[in-house]
Protein backbone atom coordinates (compact mmCIF):
# COMPACT_ATOMS: atom_id res chain seq x y z
CA UNK A 1 0.00 0.00 0.00
CA UNK A 2 1.20 3.82 -0.87
CA UNK A 3 1.12 6.49 0.85
CA UNK A 4 1.59 10.04 -1.31
CA UNK A 5 1.19 13.60 0.42
CA UNK A 6 -0.68 16.11 -2.05
CA UNK A 7 0.28 18.86 0.23
CA UNK A 8 -1.30 20.09 3.34
CA UNK A 9 -3.87 17.48 5.02
CA UNK A 10 -4.41 15.52 1.41
CA UNK A 11 -2.88 12.18 1.00
CA UNK A 12 -4.04 9.24 -1.76
CA UNK A 13 -3.37 6.05 -0.39
CA UNK A 14 -3.53 2.91 -3.06
CA UNK A 15 -3.94 0.00 -2.55
CA UNK A 16 -3.87 -3.16 -4.35
CA UNK A 17 -7.96 -2.54 -5.46
CA UNK A 18 -8.90 0.55 -4.28
CA UNK A 19 -7.90 4.45 -3.64
CA UNK A 20 -8.73 7.04 -0.59
CA UNK A 21 -7.99 10.53 -0.95
CA UNK A 22 -8.38 12.59 2.60
CA UNK A 23 -8.80 16.09 2.97
CA UNK A 24 -8.72 17.86 -0.40
CA UNK A 25 -8.37 21.37 -0.96
CA UNK A 26 -9.42 24.37 -3.59
CA UNK A 27 -6.64 26.19 -5.37
CA UNK A 28 -6.79 29.38 -3.11
CA UNK A 29 -4.63 28.05 -0.57
CA UNK A 30 -1.85 28.53 -3.11
CA UNK A 31 -1.97 24.95 -4.39
CA UNK A 32 -3.04 23.21 -6.51
CA UNK A 33 -4.28 19.61 -6.83
CA UNK A 34 -4.71 17.52 -10.22
CA UNK A 35 -8.03 15.67 -10.98
CA UNK A 36 -8.07 12.06 -9.35
CA UNK A 37 -9.41 9.22 -9.32
CA UNK A 38 -10.01 7.01 -6.16
CA UNK A 39 -12.83 5.06 -4.18
CA UNK A 40 -13.13 6.50 -1.51
CA UNK A 41 -12.70 10.48 -0.02
CA UNK A 42 -12.62 11.43 3.50
CA UNK A 43 -13.12 14.64 5.31
CA UNK A 44 -12.28 15.48 8.53
CA UNK A 45 -14.13 18.97 9.01
CA UNK A 46 -16.17 20.58 7.15
CA UNK A 47 -13.73 23.41 6.09
CA UNK A 48 -13.28 24.45 2.84
CA UNK A 49 -9.23 23.63 2.97
CA UNK A 50 -10.11 20.16 3.92
CA UNK A 51 -13.29 19.50 1.99
CA UNK A 52 -13.05 20.29 -1.77
CA UNK A 53 -14.29 17.03 -2.96
CA UNK A 54 -14.86 18.05 -6.67
CA UNK A 55 -11.34 17.60 -7.60
CA UNK A 56 -11.82 13.88 -6.75
CA UNK A 57 -13.94 12.12 -9.89
CA UNK A 58 -17.46 11.32 -9.98
CA UNK A 59 -17.75 7.96 -8.43
CA UNK A 60 -15.96 8.13 -4.83
CA UNK A 61 -17.63 7.19 -2.01
CA UNK A 62 -17.15 10.50 0.45
CA UNK A 63 -16.95 10.01 4.12
CA UNK A 64 -17.54 12.92 6.09
CA UNK A 65 -18.44 12.06 9.83
CA UNK A 66 -17.62 9.84 12.17
CA UNK A 67 -19.01 6.06 12.04
CA UNK A 68 -18.12 2.62 10.17
CA UNK A 69 -17.64 2.43 6.50
CA UNK A 70 -16.27 -0.69 4.48
CA UNK A 71 -16.18 0.51 0.95
CA UNK A 72 -14.54 -1.39 -2.52
CA UNK A 73 -12.72 -3.63 -0.02
CA UNK A 74 -11.29 -0.55 2.26
CA UNK A 75 -12.29 -0.38 5.92
CA UNK A 76 -12.78 3.11 7.31
CA UNK A 77 -13.84 4.09 11.21
CA UNK A 78 -14.75 7.81 11.91
CA UNK A 79 -13.60 8.75 15.58
CA UNK A 80 -15.87 11.88 16.76
CA UNK A 81 -12.69 14.82 18.04
CA UNK A 82 -12.31 18.54 18.19
CA UNK A 83 -10.76 20.96 16.41
CA UNK A 84 -9.59 22.96 19.07
CA UNK A 85 -8.96 22.07 23.10
CA UNK A 86 -12.12 23.82 24.04
CA UNK A 87 -14.66 20.60 23.13
CA UNK A 88 -15.09 22.49 19.92
CA UNK A 89 -16.28 25.73 21.01
CA UNK A 90 -13.63 27.83 18.85
CA UNK A 91 -12.80 25.76 15.78
CA UNK A 92 -15.88 23.45 16.15
CA UNK A 93 -15.46 19.04 15.64
CA UNK A 94 -12.91 16.72 13.80
CA UNK A 95 -13.27 13.55 12.47
CA UNK A 96 -10.15 11.11 13.02
CA UNK A 97 -9.96 8.41 10.65
CA UNK A 98 -8.71 4.87 11.11
CA UNK A 99 -7.98 3.58 6.95
CA UNK A 100 -7.56 -0.25 6.37
CA UNK A 101 -6.13 -1.03 3.14
CA UNK A 102 -4.56 -4.22 2.58
CA UNK A 103 -4.24 -4.95 6.47
CA UNK A 104 -2.29 -1.77 6.66
CA UNK A 105 -3.74 0.43 9.05
CA UNK A 106 -3.27 4.50 8.04
CA UNK A 107 -4.77 7.00 10.94
CA UNK A 108 -5.58 10.63 9.38
CA UNK A 109 -5.77 12.69 12.62
CA UNK A 110 -7.74 15.24 9.95
CA UNK A 111 -7.31 18.72 12.33
CA UNK A 112 -7.21 17.47 15.61
CA UNK A 113 -6.71 20.30 17.98
CA UNK A 114 -5.83 18.86 21.22
CA UNK A 115 -4.67 15.80 23.30
CA UNK A 116 -6.29 12.60 22.83
CA UNK A 117 -8.46 11.56 25.74
CA UNK A 118 -7.80 7.82 26.35
CA UNK A 119 -11.04 6.56 25.03
CA UNK A 120 -9.54 7.83 21.83
CA UNK A 121 -6.43 6.77 21.52
CA UNK A 122 -7.66 3.51 22.21
CA UNK A 123 -9.95 3.18 19.29
CA UNK A 124 -6.88 4.25 17.19
CA UNK A 125 -3.92 2.90 19.00
CA UNK A 126 -0.94 1.43 16.95
CA UNK A 127 -1.50 1.73 13.01
CA UNK A 128 1.70 1.32 11.25
CA UNK A 129 1.37 5.24 9.50
CA UNK A 130 0.22 7.97 11.21
CA UNK A 131 -0.72 11.04 9.52
CA UNK A 132 -0.75 14.20 11.74
CA UNK A 133 -0.96 17.76 12.12
CA UNK A 134 2.43 19.19 13.08
CA UNK A 135 2.33 23.18 12.21
CA UNK A 136 0.22 24.40 14.75
CA UNK A 137 -2.29 27.93 14.59
CA UNK A 138 -5.96 25.76 14.15
CA UNK A 139 -4.42 22.51 14.82
CA UNK A 140 -2.06 21.02 17.67
CA UNK A 141 1.16 22.19 17.18
CA UNK A 142 5.12 20.53 17.07
CA UNK A 143 4.88 19.47 20.76
CA UNK A 144 1.83 18.60 21.28
CA UNK A 145 1.91 16.44 17.90
CA UNK A 146 4.94 14.60 19.19
CA UNK A 147 2.58 13.46 22.58
CA UNK A 148 0.22 12.35 20.34
CA UNK A 149 2.64 10.48 18.77
CA UNK A 150 3.58 8.73 21.89
CA UNK A 151 0.13 7.93 22.76
CA UNK A 152 -0.74 6.08 19.38
CA UNK A 153 2.66 4.44 19.16
CA UNK A 154 2.49 4.13 15.20
CA UNK A 155 5.40 2.22 13.03
CA UNK A 156 5.33 5.13 10.89
CA UNK A 157 4.57 8.96 11.46
CA UNK A 158 4.33 11.18 8.37
CA UNK A 159 3.99 14.79 9.03
CA UNK A 160 1.82 17.07 7.62
CA UNK A 161 -0.36 20.57 7.72
CA UNK A 162 2.72 22.38 7.55
CA UNK A 163 4.61 25.12 5.52
CA UNK A 164 5.56 24.47 2.65
CA UNK A 165 6.52 26.51 -0.59
CA UNK A 166 3.43 28.01 -2.22
CA UNK A 167 1.28 27.61 0.58
CA UNK A 168 -0.41 30.79 1.80
CA UNK A 169 -1.50 29.43 5.34
CA UNK A 170 0.10 30.61 8.20
CA UNK A 171 2.09 27.34 9.38
CA UNK A 172 4.83 26.61 11.17
CA UNK A 173 7.51 24.72 9.33
CA UNK A 174 8.36 21.24 9.95
CA UNK A 175 11.79 21.46 11.96
CA UNK A 176 10.10 22.08 15.00
CA UNK A 177 8.49 18.81 14.84
CA UNK A 178 12.08 17.07 13.54
CA UNK A 179 13.09 18.68 16.90
CA UNK A 180 10.82 16.92 19.50
CA UNK A 181 10.94 13.78 17.92
CA UNK A 182 14.58 13.40 18.28
CA UNK A 183 15.21 13.33 14.63
CA UNK A 184 17.27 15.35 12.08
CA UNK A 185 15.77 16.64 8.72
CA UNK A 186 16.78 14.01 5.83
CA UNK A 187 15.80 13.84 2.30
CA UNK A 188 11.89 13.79 1.57
CA UNK A 189 10.52 10.30 0.10
CA UNK A 190 8.52 10.49 -2.46
CA UNK A 191 6.17 8.06 -1.21
CA UNK A 192 5.96 5.30 1.95
CA UNK A 193 4.92 2.09 0.73
CA UNK A 194 3.95 -0.09 3.36
CA UNK A 195 3.24 -4.31 4.02
CA UNK A 196 1.23 -5.93 6.73
CA UNK A 197 3.83 -6.21 9.36
CA UNK A 198 3.72 -9.37 12.02
CA UNK A 199 6.73 -7.82 13.96
CA UNK A 200 5.16 -7.28 17.28
CA UNK A 201 7.67 -4.83 18.44
CA UNK A 202 9.00 -2.03 16.47
CA UNK A 203 10.48 1.55 16.61
CA UNK A 204 9.07 4.07 15.79
CA UNK A 205 10.06 6.14 11.80
CA UNK A 206 9.12 9.48 11.17
CA UNK A 207 9.32 9.72 7.76
CA UNK A 208 8.99 13.20 5.50
CA UNK A 209 7.44 12.47 2.34
CA UNK A 210 8.05 15.30 -0.39
CA UNK A 211 4.73 17.15 -1.36
CA UNK A 212 3.95 16.05 -5.13
CA UNK A 213 1.86 19.29 -5.75
CA UNK A 214 2.55 22.37 -7.90
CA UNK A 215 2.37 25.81 -6.68
CA UNK A 216 -0.62 27.50 -7.85
CA UNK A 217 0.32 29.66 -10.89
Amino acid sequence: MDVTWLGHGCFRLRGRGAAVVTDPYPPAIGLKLSRMDAEVVTVSHEHENHNYTQVVRDGAYEIRGPGEYEVAGVSVIGVPTFHDEDKGAKHGRNTVYLIEIDDVRVCHLGDLGHKLEDAEAEAIASPDVLLVPVGGRTAINAAQAAEVVRQLEPRYVVPMHYAIPGLKLELDPIDRFLKEMGVTASEPQPKLSVQKSSVAEYETKVIVLEPKVEPKV
